[in-house]
């Protein structure tokens, strides 16, 4: 069952998709659960390839041959490529186009270079759009793309143009109203999410695009709604983390951090235990249960730990030692990985529970690898949700078993409170808004025959 509780779609007709800059699978399971059968799932990073070839061979459509095949391809070569041509799509067939963009080009914490950094991707992905032509597109990227409105407001206008003169549903922004106000126009397409709202125990907002091609049967009558939050209480950090620490704990139950009989005064698993639940759990009563943003998954990180100063002190309110990442227990160093003064630190496995990404996925590469791959992750559960929200549009006898577990926006309603929650490093806006460029590089990945 995924983490939203929810059993996946069955459609008498499959719905297809395409993923572009997969990562290790985060928005695929969410779109995996939303009932979408992945034709392919493209990714540059070896690590992440190895990741998606452990998880993805059960899935429909896919076997553990066809998962092995999947191979590192750059971005410019997906379109002539064997892999493209093999899936055999004439245009408009597909039903989803998908994808996490590189996210540092709008980084509220690098230099925000937007279209003028080699990494953004999105001329790429509107290259693969016009010529698939998929039912609906759904782009994921982090929050700085929309925060603050005015530093990429043209950029963004720029990506919706090209989305209309391809056949998509998309509003027409004034350009002469206020930046804010252009933000509240494209919000019918273009929105921040929250992954705390979907089941998620951390504060991890997500800017969305969603476009539905316009030439579909019904589309007038049955238009994409946004998934507000789940139907449920608010996830905690003690209530996911629970289990796993427990387990953690086990073996050094009645031991010190030695793995010897405990000497009067000493710690033993289970007071180690006792006191980092303690300690989430007074954190969920005072409502700060839920987790600070996960970072980390940059490849100029010096390691892998759980994000800046403000960062670690939410940490260790929760019981919990953010200076670094535990190993697997099977590897465990209990004095370093569970007795630490502040509490234990995470395994990679329970950072992964933290994005919701169910336990049985299995994350490929050494330690900070591993890290690196969850922390550039898009939280399952929230695909998950945009996903079932999307399969509403093109499936609509079954909206209502697909989105009866959410509260859902109502026609025509502009979100106008929008206060950021993330913990992270703060920067100024540069200056200026940078326009569209037409000839990016990047890296994808495809299935090889």
């Amino acid at each position: 069952m995924p983490p939203s509780g929810q059993k996946r779609p069955q459609f008498a007709t499959p719905l297809t998709s395409i993923e572009i800059c997969a990562g290790a699978g985060g928005q695929a399971v969410g779109l995996h659960n939303a009932g979408f059968d992945h034709l392919a799932l493209v990714e540059w990073d070896q690590h992440a390839v190895s990741t998606l070839r452990a998880n993805v061979g059960h899935w429909p459509g896919w076997t553990p041959e066809k998962a092995q095949a999947l191979d590192p391809m750059d971005v410019k070569n997906f379109l002539k490529s064997d892999t493209r041509k093999a899936l055999g799509l004439n245009e408009g067939d597909l039903d989803l186009f998908a994808g996490g963009v590189p996210c540092p080009p709008f980084s509220l914490a690098g230099k925000r270079l937007g279209a003028d950094d080699e990494r953004d991707l999105f001329p790429a992905a509107l290259s693969i759009i016009r010529k698939l032509r998929p039912k609906a597109v759904m782009i994921e990227n982090v929050r700085g793309i929309l925060e603050p409105p005015e530093v990429f407001i043209k950029y963004r206008i720029e990506i919706l143009d090209e989305l209309r003169q391809a056949g998509y549903r998309v509003p027409e922004i004034n350009e002469s109203l206020s930046p804010t106000a252009q933000d509240i126009q494209m919000r019918k397409v273009w929105r921040r999410l929250d992954a705390k709202d979907f089941g998620v125990p951390q504060l991890r907002p997500r800017a969305i695009l969603v476009a539905i091609r316009d030439d579909l049967p019904d589309v007038h009558a049955e238009e994409f709604r946004w998934p507000l939050a789940l139907k449920a209480d608010e996830a905690t950090v003690a209530e996911t983390l629970k289990e796993t620490m427990r387990e953690r704990c086990t073996p050094y139950w009645n031991k010190n951090k030695y793995g010897k009989p405990p000497r009067p005064n000493d710690r033993t698993g289970e007071k180690v235990f006792e006191e980092w639940l303690e300690a989430a759990e007074k954190s969920a009563a005072a409502g700060r249960g839920v987790a600070p943003t996960l970072v980390g998954g940059s490849r100029k990180h010096g390691g892998a730990d759980l994000g800046p100063t403000r960062a670690k002190r939410a940490w260790q309110a929760m019981g919990v030692d953010a200076m670094g990442v535990a190993n697997d227990p099977e590897a465990c160093d209990p004095e370093r990985d569970l007795f630490r003064d502040n509490g234990p630190m995470l395994t990679v496995e329970q950072a992964a529970m933290i994005q919701g990404f169910p336990r049985d996925w299995q994350f490929q590469g050494r330690k900070t690898a591993k890290y690196r791959q969850v922390g550039n992750a898009f939280p399952p559960p929230v695909a998950e949700a945009v996903g079932r929200a999307i399969a509403a549009v093109l499936r609509p006898e079954h909206r209502d078993e697909l989105l009866s577990e959410y509260h859902v926006d109502s026609a025509d309603t502009a979100v106008v409170e929008d206060v950021p929650q993330q913990l992270e490093l703060s920067v100024s806006a540069v200056g200026g808004a940078p326009s569209a460029r037409k000839d990016n590089r990047g890296n994808l990945v495809g299935t090889s025959r």
